[in-house]
């Protein structure tokens, strides 16, 4: 009898003893996985490291034995791995750009044995981006549109005045309100809970306009500007505006508004002497309305010459609104650019063209307003 209780006493101690010593079972992906440091992925700045890094960021997380990682999650959001970009000793991968429900300020990578790996790293939830508006010049009680990012509720819209706008919808970068009847020129403030922006973009911007016909000015009669509207004709945004309703046939000589500063005396000096000197820090932009396509022919704009230039600059088709008013935008550098004798600051004004000449015939059925030359930034 002693000696079976002796015989289980020492199974026990040899199973207990067992059960304290690790397993030695190898694990195919060897030892534990290890992150060093978070770095950006350009390689000019391969030694900036990282903490935090913004909404869809790429970032390179560096460390040992990594090749097996099968998720990554920041926060509560899964990001997507990309097997091509998983070695041993780094991983690239993109910082979600959805907000998270959860905040942790943690990154969490799983493995394909089941090994979870958690590093402090916080994503910086972004202010609102506001890209450019669908059309600058919106009558009040309107509905306005904002193209841009992280738009997330709640949102608060005010215009330069201190005006508040009523949200109408948000979705997919796109933000909608209506215009109320206080809101001025300027810029544009877009509000969260996580910061707010100033538009580089003013609404309703009345500066360098060249082109806006109150009053219409130049070597033409003024036939083409609508200051009363009818019931079949567009309203209007920002004061008078050019309607062109001709069918036009290959290669018109089409002058919708153009003249030396001469001819021109309350808007050919609109022109900022800053846009001659440094075209690339302004947009060439102006509103149309297309109740017919532009799909053929040729618009063709002087803006800041010091003589006329028919052959530039040219603004091809297509372009259609479908009967809205929209706002173009075009950097100014290219405009510049395009022109044969380069434009140079002049006190007393400049050439101004807004002429159709072009191959192809043009049903037109168009309407401009508010050429104009204004800063990219505010800043």
């Amino acid at each position: 009898m002693k000696s079976t209780h002796k015989i289980l006493f020492t199974l026990l101690v040899f199973i207990t003893a067992a059960s304290m010593i690790p397993s030695c079972k190898k694990d195919s992906s060897g030892p534990n996985p290890i992150i060093n440091y978070i770095r950006v992925t350009s390689p000019q700045s391969s030694d900036s490291l990282l903490v935090s890094a913004n909404q869809g960021q790429l970032i390179a997380i560096v460390g040992t034995n990594l090749g097996g990682a099968k998720e990554i999650w920041f926060n509560n959001l899964q990001s997507r791995l990309t097997p091509t970009y998983i070695s041993s000793t780094s991983i690239l991968v993109s910082v979600p750009s959805q907000i998270p429900d959860s905040i942790t300020n943690t990154l969490t990578i799983i493995f394909s044995n089941g090994y979870k790996l958690t590093h402090p790293f916080t994503v910086d939830i972004s202010k609102p981006a506001l890209n450019s508006m669908v059309c600058e010049f919106v009558n009040a009680g309107d509905v306005a549109t904002i193209i841009g990012n992280y738009f997330y509720a709640p949102l608060t819209v005010t215009f330069t005045g201190g005006a508040t706008a009523e949200i109408v919808s948000v979705e997919d970068g796109v933000l909608k309100f209506k215009v109320p009847a206080a809101a001025q020129p300027g810029p544009i403030k877009v509000k969260s809970n996580f910061g707010e922006t100033e538009s580089d973009f003013w609404f309703r911007d009345p500066r360098n306009q060249f082109i806006n016909s109150d009053p219409y000015e130049g070597w033409h009669d003024g036939s083409l500007v609508v200051s009363n509207p009818g019931p079949n004709d567009p309203p209007l945004i920002s004061g008078n505006y050019i309607r062109v309703k001709k069918t036009l046939g290959d290669w018109p000589y089409a002058e919708i508004a153009d003249g030396p500063a001469s001819s021109m005396p309350s808007h050919s000096k609109k022109i900022p002497d800053d846009a001659i000197l440094h075209p690339e820090k302004y947009n060439l932009k102006f509103e149309i309305n297309t109740l017919k396509p532009y799909n053929n022919n040729m618009i063709r704009i002087n803006a800041g010459t010091s003589v006329q230039d028919n052959n530039n600059y040219q603004w091809a088709p297509p372009y259609d609104t479908k009967g809205q008013w929209q706002t173009v935008v075009i950097p100014y550098e290219e405009v510049f650019n395009s022109y044969t004798v380069k434009p140079v600051v002049n006190p007393d004004g400049y050439w101004t063209m807004l002429l159709i000449h072009g191959a192809g015939t043009l049903d037109a059925d168009i309407c401009f307003d508010s050429f104009r030359i204004v800063p990219k930034s505010n800043k």
